[in-house]
């Protein structure tokens, strides 16, 4: 991936250089520029490209769009970076001038959105490309100067370009297959990215699961022959007393065929995507201390795959979770909050101020919201606005739902405490955060359900076909700021 770096001038070696453009400055152009502007349909909106060749035969000169100058934003600038980047993919050093353009918004902002838009539109996942397959999807820029002076910007630099490595980490994560990226194989890349950090990282095998009761774990896991495992990550900052004790949960279901509910061909295709609230825990915990964020954070990880295995849970089973809570499951493909009930049950008991839980966990959320939002929902008004504030910085998109005491009652059971889903087939959102509710005792809760959001279908803004790393972006931004 190209690496980001700060200059006051455009480098010699620069091989290509933008020219940002508003909507309104592209009339005042020359005549011969206005003149292909006009021709290729470039009108300065936000995100539009236009290469034109440059007065040196050396350097081509790129027309960047931003859109009307008073509606510039940090989204809008992080979008202009990502078009950029794409136009010059085959260019090996380029430089942008995109924080001359930045105005009244806040510097810092500025820069991280520019840094964002740049690395990560440009992200590719070749771990299994064949040589030739490589070289059609290979990016060959390998540095990319952002022109701006000041020098508390640098240290703003070194702390997008830490973020921006999370998201990479999650993606990573979640773009591997689901048959390589096994529980052992997660646990695995946690000690890698923890290892030599302020981060302490605790593995529980399965014994041990069993031993502290993870019962909505264990029932999960009964179908698979990758033994589950269950991670902690503990995060205190370096100096300083704590602002805050956070808790972030994370489900890690590496691969979810519905177990004996099985999902049909279609559905199972994304499925390697289901450990993506995993991913964005882990990336966002080993980024902590990179970012030195002055909450104390612990982060919990239910690791297992949900398949159809000669002894795997059936439906009408009942598993009793950690905190004592019997559950009869009656669809085995709602097993992500079956795995999540355990983690949040360690959460509660915890001396967390408030939890925070990321999942993939309905289709619901993705039907009433789309692919680009997440869903929210929430017991504090406070955490939520913590959550919707970082989501307005970052423009990862969360929109917020109700958890309404009057659909409660769907989740009653006529042989348990709690059925695993609800009596109809609507608001399977809601019912799913209701749900997890029952787990969290009084403690401030919110959960972020990723939906489709995790994964992209296609190249667009600064996502790229695959794992988006959706989520992470908006976790570290939610502590930072605390």
């Amino acid at each position: 991936m190209p690496s980001v770096r700060l200059a006051s001038s455009v480098p010699k070696s620069a091989t290509a250089v933008d020219v940002p453009m508003s909507t309104e400055a592209v009339s005042k152009l020359p005549a011969d520029r206005k003149a292909a502007a006009q021709r290729q349909g470039f009108e300065g909106k936000t995100g539009q490209t236009l290469v034109l060749a440059g007065g040196d035969d050396k350097q081509i000169e790129v027309l960047v769009g931003i859109g009307p100058s008073k509606d510039l934003t940090t989204a809008k600038l992080r979008k202009a970076a990502a078009s950029f980047a794409r136009a010059v993919t085959k260019h090996g050093s380029v430089a942008t001038n995109l924080m001359a353009h930045a105005g009244e918004l806040d510097r810092a902002e500025a820069l991280a959105a520019v840094a964002e838009g740049l690395r990560l539109s440009t992200y590719r996942f070749n771990q299994l490309r064949s040589d030739s397959s490589l070289k059609k999807n290979e990016v060959k820029l390998k540095t990319i100067t952002i022109i701006a002076s000041g020098r508390e910007l640098r240290a703003e630099l070194n702390r997008a370009n830490a973020v921006i490595d999370a998201v990479e980490l999650a993606r990573d994560l979640v773009n591997e297959p689901g048959g390589s990226m096994t529980p052992q194989a997660f646990v695995a890349a946690a000690k890698k990215v923890t290892a030599d950090t302020d981060v302490k990282l605790t593995v529980w095998n399965e014994a041990r699961i069993k031993r502290e009761r993870l019962g909505g774990v264990l029932a999960v896991n009964q179908g698979s022959e990758h033994p589950p495992q269950f991670l902690q990550l503990r995060y205190k900052p370096a100096k300083g007393r704590p602002k805050a004790s956070v808790a972030l949960v994370g489900k890690g279901v590496t691969f979810d065929s519905g177990g004996l509910s099985l999902k049909n061909s279609v559905g199972m295709m994304t499925m390697k995507i289901d450990m993506a609230g995993a991913a964005a825990v882990l990336a966002t915990m080993a980024t902590l201390p990179a970012i030195k964020a002055q909450v104390e954070v612990t982060g919990y990880i239910p690791l297992t795959d949900n398949m159809t295995g000669p002894d795997a849970q059936r439906p009408g089973d009942v598993f009793t979770a950690r905190n004592g809570k019997t559950v009869e499951v009656l669809n085995t493909d709602a097993e992500g909050r079956l795995i999540l009930a355990d983690a949040l049950s360690l959460a509660a008991e915890s001396d967390a101020d408030a939890i925070i839980e990321i999942s993939t966990l309905t289709g619901s959320a993705t039907a009433a919201l789309g692919q680009s939002y997440a869903a929210l929902l929430a017991t504090d008004d406070d955490l939520a606005g913590r959550l919707e504030a970082a989501s307005a910085r970052t423009a990862e998109k969360l929109w917020r739902l109700p958890l309404p005491d009057e659909y409660r009652s769907q989740l009653d059971s006529s042989v348990a405490d709690l059925r695993n889903i609800g009596t109809t087939p609507y608001g399977g959102a809601l019912i799913a955060g209701l749900f997890l509710k029952e787990f969290v005792g009084d403690k401030p809760f919110a959960h972020v359900d990723l939906g489709l959001s995790a994964v992209s279908e296609a190249s667009k803004g600064i996502n790229v076909k695959g794992a988006t790393g959706n989520g992470v972006r908006l976790l570290i931004d939610t502590l930072a700021a605390w």
